[in-house]
């Protein structure tokens, strides 16, 4: 399933997408008790009441509502850096001996279509990074390798914008990862029976129709089943946590001269099987 949140008629409820025919399914209308958000749904353990509501559910045109964050507020948003080996040669640092981790703050979320808000403070820095996203479905603990998959509920497309001066200036990077919209993800929440295989999807950046990011989920250093036993070592990861698995080569603030975002650009982040993630950059309010 491709489980949605949106707002039409002035109520935000969930939805099932049907890419075929453009169409999304109003289960949110269908039966009022289901939670608003994917996080608080699958907190809830309610996926399957979903799918059943579908069925006797009214559809509408996907083009007359609006897509919002498929999870408002995730209970941790955790992301790892140089987890391509192309992205690590980029950026002149050494192959790393573990993953990576950063936190970004949950704040920092918008949804397909929002403006990314480039910093008064820092106009110059502010980068795109596409990325493939993990979401956790089930709360868990010291998880194997090999029990790795169970756990995830599906997975969704991360920009992981990063206003690059704040990032350097300390070794956490959470100032630099974390400001308000620097955070979008979407459109959907793509479940992982439909996905299959994470590792084999191709992902695609553009900034105002160049493309600036073009590798495969393949790549990655550390696969999505290590990332997870790796960080569920040490910490519980809750229903709804995303894990933003990290970005190929091709980031603006590598490039001779620096091609970082402005306000007026769009970027748009496409990988296979999970759809689009397209937001517009603006200067903050």
């Amino acid at each position: 399933m491709k489980i949605a949140r949106f707002t039409e008629g002035g109520r935000t409820r969930l939805g099932i997408v049907t890419t075929d025919t453009g169409e999304i399914i109003d289960v949110g209308t269908a039966d009022p008790s289901l939670p608003t958000d994917v996080g608080e749904l699958l907190a809830a353990g309610k996926i399957t009441d979903l799918a059943l509501t579908a069925s006797s559910a009214s559809r509408l045109p996907l083009s007359s509502v609006h897509l919002e964050a498929p999870i408002a507020q995730p209970p941790t948003f955790l992301a790892i850096g140089l987890n391509y080996a192309d992205h690590v040669a980029e950026s002149g640092m050494p192959k790393p001996a573990a993953p990576v981790v950063f936190n970004k703050q949950s704040t920092c979320v918008v949804g397909p279509g929002a403006g990314i808000e480039v910093p008064t403070v820092a106009p110059d820095w502010v980068d795109y990074e596409g990325e493939l996203g993990i979401v956790i479905g089930t709360r868990c603990r010291t998880v194997s390798v090999a029990d790795a998959p169970s756990v995830v509920a599906g997975y969704l497309i991360v920009n992981d914008v990063s206003v690059r001066d704040w990032q350097r200036a300390t070794p956490t990077m959470t100032m630099g990862k974390s400001w308000d919209t620097h955070g979008p993800i979407g459109p959907w929440l793509v479940t992982a029976d439909e996905v299959g295989d994470p590792h084999d999807l191709a992902i695609r950046t553009w900034v105002d129709g160049d493309l600036r990011q073009n590798a495969s989920t393949e790549q990655m250093i550390t696969n999505c089943w290590e990332l997870i036993a790796h960080l569920s070592t040490a910490f519980t990861l809750l229903p709804g946590t995303i894990i933003a698995t990290g970005t190929p080569a091709g980031v603006g603030f590598v490039m001779d001269p620096p091609r970082c975002m402005k306000p007026g650009s769009t970027v748009r982040i496409e990988i296979d099987k999970l759809g689009v993630l397209e937001n517009p950059v603006i200067a903050q309010p």
